[in-house]
């Protein structure tokens, strides 16, 4: 979860439990498990996913009621934990990735979510297949026409407050709201609606690093049960619901960025031996390869001029596509160039907005070289984009097939596991302005099979033992590798790279 979100939520002296003692299975009854739990999932018919903060920890966002979560350091009078990196670089784990191959090979019809991460949106996985009970950080809705709008930055407010922006509808141009539940706010009914209708359904619902706790939401998977269906927990805390369920594995998710604690009954010794994540075993056991992470960020170039007798002004814009107040937070600095034209001094921007203003002659043409730098956190360094320009002629305008550009940069990325090309969506030219919308495969991130197992070291004992019907226009693109449905449109946040 975001720790700016954890901040901005109204004070609650009852948030449950928290600060439980972590249990870990031993190796062979893992193992055990995760045979039987991929048993479980290959013969479901309606198989339904219900995700919660622990299969976001190892993406390096802090849970809310583990050892170190932000409320169990709250109560302690601690404050908020510190995140690995900013809300808006986290990157999908295993598991977010692991999900969405699930649910291309037919296994997985429904993922029910409590976070507020957007991880599940920038995995790829389909947003009509997605229930967020508990909002987005990261999207805005419009309360009149239902459009949402997913964005590459965390937006200011939660608990439904407008935001500073409006619809982009030319027939709406209402207030936007932000999506993020406040302890009072009651769930939104199409979330909800979708959710409890795939649990009704579900045959097997798996819950995957939730201490099911908040309700309504933790009875849910529980629907499952009145229709003859199983539940399967996958937590590393006890919950209220473990007796109900068919199948408890307590175990890793995923992999976990802090000292794991001795586990009774085994050899001290073996300081080698490793504990299995459980879904890296669910997937290995079901024959399924986990999709590489590729992110695809969105840049706009505006260049606007105007004539002074012989000469021209223009001005050089790099933008979000979201607007020219909104940040470019994957972006550090830009050089401009001008190889062919060692008249024409160099400049780097280092400022946003990032704006560049000269005069030149109107009869002479030139070619212009951005090479966008990235700030930390990404598998790339930088990226260039050439620009020819000649004010004497116009370009066309042209709008490409969105996604299907950006699903042949990301296959190029994944074959050649490299990130940084780009390639342009779309150009509008008129007498006086040219402006481009280029999209950039800002980062690639593997997870190795074989990868799935934890080095356990030594430390002091522990415990053994139906598609949403709301409009849905998320404008721009990032992180989605699969193609979206035509009423889906996602605006999403651009990262870094490195020149390969």
């Amino acid at each position: 979860m975001s720790l700016g979100y954890a901040e901005k939520l109204s004070f609650r002296e009852d948030v449950g439990t928290v600060g439980m003692p972590e249990i870990f299975d031993p190796p062979e009854l893992v193992q055990n498990k995760i045979e039987e739990l991929a048993v479980m999932v290959q013969k479901s018919k309606h198989l339904v996913v219900f995700t919660g903060a622990g299969i976001s920890t190892s993406s390096g966002i802090p849970d809310f009621r583990g050892p170190k979560g932000v409320w169990t350091l709250q109560r302690a009078g601690k404050g908020v934990p510190n995140a690995s990196l900013p809300f808006h670089r986290a990157v999908p784990s295993l598991t977010h990735m692991a999900l969405v191959e699930l649910e291309r090979a037919g296994l997985l019809k429904f993922i029910i979510s409590q976070n507020v991460d957007s991880l599940h949106l920038r995995s790829g996985f389909p947003r009509e297949k997605l229930s967020e009970l508990h909002g987005n950080s990261f999207k805005e809705i419009c309360p009149c026409c239902k459009t949402e709008y997913l964005r590459d930055f965390e937006i200011e407010t939660i608990g439904l407050k407008d935001t500073p922006r409006r619809c982009s509808d030319k027939n709406c141009g209402a207030r936007l709201k932000d999506t993020v539940l406040d302890w009072e706010d009651a769930l939104p009914p199409e979330e909800m609606n979708s959710a409890k209708e795939h649990c009704r359904s579900a045959d097997l619902v798996l819950c995957l690093g939730t201490s099911l706790q908040i309700t309504p939401a933790c009875n849910m998977p529980l629907m499952s049960i009145k229709n003859g269906g199983r539940v399967a927990i996958v937590n590393l805390q006890a919950t209220p619901k473990d007796k109900k369920a068919s199948l408890v594995i307590h175990g890793l998710v995923d992999k976990v960025a802090v000292t794991l604690p001795l586990i009774q009954g085994v050899n001290t010794t073996q300081r080698s031996w490793n504990v299995t994540t459980v879904i890296a075993g669910v997937m290995s056991k079901l024959n399924l390869r986990i999709p590489p992470y590729i992110r695809t960020d969105l840049v706009q170039l505006t260049l606007r001029h105007s004539l002074k007798k012989k000469c021209v002004r223009w001005t050089l814009r790099v933008t979000s596509i979201h607007g020219l107040r909104a940040p470019l937070p994957f972006i550090q600095s830009i050089e401009v160039s001008f190889p062919e034209r060692p008249d024409m001094k160099p400049v780097v921007l280092k400022e946003q907005p990032f704006s560049l203003q000269r005069e030149t002659s109107m009869n002479r043409s030139f070619f212009m070289l951005l090479k966008l730098n990235f700030s930390d956190g990404c598998s790339c360094l930088s990226s260039s984009i050439g620009w020819p320009v000649d004010f004497q002629k116009q370009k066309d305008s042209f709008v490409r097939d969105r996604t299907l550009v950006i699903r042949e940069l990301q296959c190029a990325a994944e074959h050649e596991s490299c990130a940084g090309q780009q390639e342009i969506l779309e150009r509008e030219c008129l007498p006086r302005a040219e402006t481009a919308i280029h999209a950039i495969v800002t980062n690639i991130v593997s997870y190795d099979m074989g990868d799935d197992k934890v080095p356990l070291p030594r430390d002091s004992g522990m415990n053994c033992g139906s598609s949403n019907p709301a409009k849905r226009n998320m404008e721009g693109t990032g992180c989605y590798p699969a193609a979206a449905p035509k009423k889906l449109k996602y605006f999403f946040l651009k990262d870094e790279k490195l020149n390969c």
